[in-house]
Protein backbone atom coordinates (compact mmCIF):
# COMPACT_ATOMS: atom_id res chain seq x y z
CA UNK A 1 0.00 0.00 0.00
CA UNK A 2 1.44 3.85 -0.97
CA UNK A 3 0.96 6.78 1.20
CA UNK A 4 -0.68 10.17 -0.21
CA UNK A 5 1.46 13.20 -0.62
CA UNK A 6 -0.26 15.81 0.88
CA UNK A 7 1.22 19.38 -1.11
CA UNK A 8 0.32 22.02 0.82
CA UNK A 9 0.92 25.51 -1.00
CA UNK A 10 -0.21 29.47 -0.24
CA UNK A 11 1.24 32.56 -0.39
CA UNK A 12 4.07 33.84 2.01
CA UNK A 13 2.92 35.38 4.82
CA UNK A 14 -0.40 32.51 4.70
CA UNK A 15 0.93 30.78 8.13
CA UNK A 16 1.75 27.25 6.31
CA UNK A 17 4.90 27.28 9.08
CA UNK A 18 2.40 27.74 11.80
CA UNK A 19 -0.17 25.42 10.80
CA UNK A 20 2.82 23.02 10.31
CA UNK A 21 4.29 23.20 13.76
CA UNK A 22 0.69 23.79 15.04
CA UNK A 23 -0.66 20.07 13.28
CA UNK A 24 2.74 18.68 13.59
CA UNK A 25 1.77 16.17 16.87
CA UNK A 26 -1.55 15.00 15.78
CA UNK A 27 -0.26 14.49 11.95
CA UNK A 28 2.81 12.36 13.57
CA UNK A 29 0.24 10.31 15.97
CA UNK A 30 -1.86 9.27 12.77
CA UNK A 31 1.34 8.41 10.71
CA UNK A 32 1.39 11.18 8.44
CA UNK A 33 5.54 12.58 8.00
CA UNK A 34 6.07 16.16 7.18
CA UNK A 35 9.15 16.49 5.04
CA UNK A 36 11.53 18.80 6.37
CA UNK A 37 12.51 21.15 3.43
CA UNK A 38 16.22 22.54 2.02
CA UNK A 39 16.17 25.92 1.58
CA UNK A 40 18.75 28.38 0.00
CA UNK A 41 18.13 30.58 3.40
CA UNK A 42 18.84 30.34 6.72
CA UNK A 43 16.05 28.27 8.22
CA UNK A 44 16.01 30.89 11.59
CA UNK A 45 14.93 33.86 9.76
CA UNK A 46 11.66 32.09 8.51
CA UNK A 47 10.75 30.67 11.05
CA UNK A 48 10.50 27.43 9.50
CA UNK A 49 11.82 23.73 10.12
CA UNK A 50 13.82 23.90 7.58
CA UNK A 51 17.87 23.15 6.43
CA UNK A 52 19.57 26.12 5.61
CA UNK A 53 22.04 24.97 2.91
CA UNK A 54 24.28 27.46 0.85
CA UNK A 55 23.54 27.38 -2.90
CA UNK A 56 26.52 25.63 -3.67
CA UNK A 57 25.74 22.87 -1.48
CA UNK A 58 22.22 23.17 -2.79
CA UNK A 59 23.45 22.79 -6.50
CA UNK A 60 25.51 20.03 -5.43
CA UNK A 61 22.94 18.29 -3.91
CA UNK A 62 20.84 18.56 -6.73
CA UNK A 63 23.43 16.63 -8.56
CA UNK A 64 23.95 13.57 -6.52
CA UNK A 65 19.52 13.27 -6.50
CA UNK A 66 19.43 14.16 -3.26
CA UNK A 67 15.40 15.85 -3.80
CA UNK A 68 12.28 14.59 -4.83
CA UNK A 69 11.29 17.49 -6.22
CA UNK A 70 13.00 20.85 -6.32
CA UNK A 71 12.26 24.35 -7.53
CA UNK A 72 13.51 28.38 -7.81
CA UNK A 73 11.20 31.25 -6.37
CA UNK A 74 11.66 34.41 -5.04
CA UNK A 75 16.02 34.54 -5.58
CA UNK A 76 15.91 30.85 -3.43
CA UNK A 77 16.00 27.56 -4.13
CA UNK A 78 13.77 24.42 -2.28
CA UNK A 79 14.12 20.75 -2.21
CA UNK A 80 12.13 18.14 -1.00
CA UNK A 81 14.29 15.33 0.38
CA UNK A 82 14.42 12.11 -1.76
CA UNK A 83 13.75 10.31 1.62
CA UNK A 84 10.12 10.94 0.71
CA UNK A 85 9.62 8.42 -1.85
CA UNK A 86 10.86 6.06 0.69
CA UNK A 87 8.17 6.79 3.15
CA UNK A 88 5.40 6.95 0.48
CA UNK A 89 6.36 3.54 -0.66
CA UNK A 90 6.13 2.33 3.10
CA UNK A 91 2.47 3.40 3.08
CA UNK A 92 2.71 6.72 4.82
CA UNK A 93 1.17 9.98 4.28
CA UNK A 94 3.79 12.74 3.80
CA UNK A 95 3.08 16.45 4.11
CA UNK A 96 5.15 18.78 2.33
CA UNK A 97 5.61 22.75 2.07
CA UNK A 98 5.33 22.68 -1.73
CA UNK A 99 4.86 26.07 -4.40
CA UNK A 100 1.88 26.54 -6.18
CA UNK A 101 4.22 27.41 -9.20
CA UNK A 102 6.15 23.70 -8.91
CA UNK A 103 2.07 22.28 -8.56
CA UNK A 104 2.04 20.99 -12.43
CA UNK A 105 5.51 18.99 -11.95
CA UNK A 106 4.78 17.95 -8.46
CA UNK A 107 1.33 16.69 -10.45
CA UNK A 108 3.61 14.97 -12.91
CA UNK A 109 6.09 13.28 -10.80
CA UNK A 110 2.94 12.53 -8.02
CA UNK A 111 -0.28 11.91 -9.99
CA UNK A 112 -2.51 11.42 -7.03
CA UNK A 113 -1.00 14.13 -4.66
CA UNK A 114 -3.68 16.24 -2.50
CA UNK A 115 -3.14 20.37 -3.16
CA UNK A 116 -3.81 21.91 -0.12
CA UNK A 117 -4.25 25.71 -0.68
CA UNK A 118 -4.23 28.15 2.77
CA UNK A 119 -5.93 30.82 2.12
CA UNK A 120 -6.01 34.05 4.00
CA UNK A 121 -8.05 36.84 3.51
CA UNK A 122 -6.47 40.20 1.31
CA UNK A 123 -6.41 42.30 4.17
CA UNK A 124 -5.31 39.28 6.59
CA UNK A 125 -2.43 39.12 4.20
CA UNK A 126 -1.24 42.52 3.74
CA UNK A 127 -1.15 42.86 7.43
CA UNK A 128 0.90 39.91 8.48
CA UNK A 129 3.34 41.00 5.27
CA UNK A 130 3.90 44.05 7.01
CA UNK A 131 4.40 42.82 10.04
CA UNK A 132 6.97 40.67 9.53
CA UNK A 133 8.62 42.95 7.66
CA UNK A 134 10.59 41.42 5.18
CA UNK A 135 9.35 43.00 1.94
CA UNK A 136 9.24 46.85 1.54
CA UNK A 137 6.08 48.17 0.50
CA UNK A 138 6.01 47.90 -3.64
CA UNK A 139 7.19 43.67 -2.86
CA UNK A 140 4.34 43.34 -0.51
CA UNK A 141 1.93 44.87 -3.71
CA UNK A 142 3.78 42.58 -5.61
CA UNK A 143 3.37 39.57 -3.36
CA UNK A 144 -0.71 40.51 -2.82
CA UNK A 145 -1.29 40.88 -6.68
CA UNK A 146 0.29 38.12 -7.54
CA UNK A 147 -1.52 35.59 -4.90
CA UNK A 148 -5.32 37.56 -6.34
CA UNK A 149 -4.33 36.26 -9.82
CA UNK A 150 -3.35 32.50 -8.22
CA UNK A 151 -6.97 32.44 -6.25
CA UNK A 152 -9.01 32.90 -9.66
CA UNK A 153 -7.18 30.18 -11.47
CA UNK A 154 -9.31 26.90 -11.39
CA UNK A 155 -6.92 24.79 -10.00
CA UNK A 156 -8.28 21.90 -8.33
CA UNK A 157 -6.70 22.74 -4.83
CA UNK A 158 -8.81 21.49 -1.47
CA UNK A 159 -8.46 25.36 0.21
CA UNK A 160 -8.40 26.27 3.81
CA UNK A 161 -8.49 29.70 5.27
CA UNK A 162 -6.33 30.66 7.47
CA UNK A 163 -7.48 34.39 8.44
CA UNK A 164 -9.01 33.36 11.66
CA UNK A 165 -8.03 31.09 14.61
CA UNK A 166 -5.30 28.99 13.53
CA UNK A 167 -6.63 25.76 15.39
CA UNK A 168 -9.80 25.75 12.97
CA UNK A 169 -7.15 25.59 10.17
CA UNK A 170 -5.70 22.79 12.31
CA UNK A 171 -8.66 20.79 12.04
CA UNK A 172 -9.30 21.18 8.38
CA UNK A 173 -6.06 19.84 7.49
CA UNK A 174 -6.35 16.91 10.22
CA UNK A 175 -9.76 16.21 8.42
CA UNK A 176 -8.73 16.95 4.85
CA UNK A 177 -5.45 14.26 5.53
CA UNK A 178 -8.19 11.68 7.54
CA UNK A 179 -10.57 11.86 4.65
CA UNK A 180 -8.08 11.46 1.98
CA UNK A 181 -6.19 8.60 3.97
CA UNK A 182 -10.30 6.81 3.93
CA UNK A 183 -10.53 7.00 -0.14
CA UNK A 184 -7.30 5.05 -0.80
Amino acid sequence: MSGKLIYLMGPSGSGKDSLLQAAAERLQASGCRIARRVITRSAESVGEDALGVSGEAFARMTEEGAFALSWHANGLDYGIPKQIDDWLASGRDVLVNGSRGYLPVARQRYPDLLPVLLEVQPAVLRERLIARGRENHAQIEARLARNAAFDEADDGCVRIDNSGALEDAVNRLIHLIMDARACV
